[in-house]
């Protein structure tokens, strides 16, 4: 179905704000379910279902597909659309505070999406940071940060973000989109990245919330040397947070963007021998 055609239909003006660019490349479409790799009996959680299309072609291939959308606009054409596919639920409330285990409960499930820009970080940190994480999540989003996702250390560009993704999952790009699969076009390129989750973390931490206390410390000064902004964020001091990073093996002189994730880790067991109870 032409999308320009649905909202003119439908008297539904994309809303900017709210980076509603949709997906109707048949083919874009394909290839991102295929990369989901849905299994028999598996579920998949759609965020941001828009005019359906995704939903669309998920709908064949997933036992049941929870769409989440925060557009209520949409729901004539979703009715219109979905109607025929009784495996297919509408949730029409923000995805970023949905309770996703009350939503998905213990079933197995994918998680596919065409995010919008502006909140992607947002996405991920939800879905890779909720107690029950999907098997795998294959999502559509700016080129640029898709880009960031993939980050490796010895590129010095590494960010909170990709620490965080690269924490929970194994991030790939799988191919890239022109503004033209899109209606309106947007400014940029797009990617879809597919993300696998990992059982466990791939580091060996003292907890979750002690790995990312450290990183985001780290990181809070975007260009300082680490032990000046690892100092701060821990309220510790440089002089301290230097000889904290140092008996972790790391270099106190270097920045958090070349840091990679066992040294995050190391710094984050020395942190945890050391910090006050």
């Amino acid at each position: 179905m032409n999308p320009k055609l649905l909202l003119e239909q439908y008297g539904i003006m994309p809303k900017k704000q709210l980076g509603q660019n949709f997906l109707h490349d048949p083919n874009a479409l394909e290839k991102i379910v295929a990369t989901a790799e849905i299994e028999p009996g598996e579920w998949a959680l759609e965020v941001g279902p828009g005019l359906g299309a995704l939903t669309e072609v998920l709908a064949l291939r997933a036992a049941r597909v929870i769409a989440v959308e925060i557009d209520e606009r949409f729901a004539p054409v979703l009715e219109m659309r979905l109607g025929g596919y009784p495996n297919v639920a509408v949730l029409y409330e923000d995805f970023l505070t949905t309770y996703l285990p009350g939503v998905i409960g213990d079933h197995p499930y994918v998680v596919v999406a065409n995010v919008p820009y502006y909140i992607t970080s947002a996405i991920l940190r939800h879905v890779l940071e909720t107690r029950y994480r999907p098997r795998r999540v294959v999502m559509t989003m700016q080129l640029e940060v898709a880009e960031r996702l993939v980050t490796k250390p010895d590129s010095g560009e590494m960010s909170l973000l990709a620490v965080s993704v690269q924490f929970y999952a194994r991030p790939q790009i799988v191919t890239r989109f022109k503004p033209a699969v899109f209606y309106p076009r947007p400014d940029v390129d797009s990617a879809v990245v597919r993300l696998d989750p990992y059982p466990t973390p791939p580091v060996d931490v003292p907890s979750d919330g002690l790995f990312f206390e450290v990183v985001r410390a780290g990181f809070s000064q975007k260009r300082k040397q680490l032990k000046n902004a690892v100092g701060d964020g821990l309220g510790i001091g440089a002089e301290s947070a230097g000889t904290l990073i140092t008996r972790a093996g790391v270099d106190p002189r270097r920045r958090a963007e070349t840091l990679a994730l066992d040294e995050w880790a190391a710094i984050a067991r020395a942190w945890a021998a050391d910090k006050p109870t």
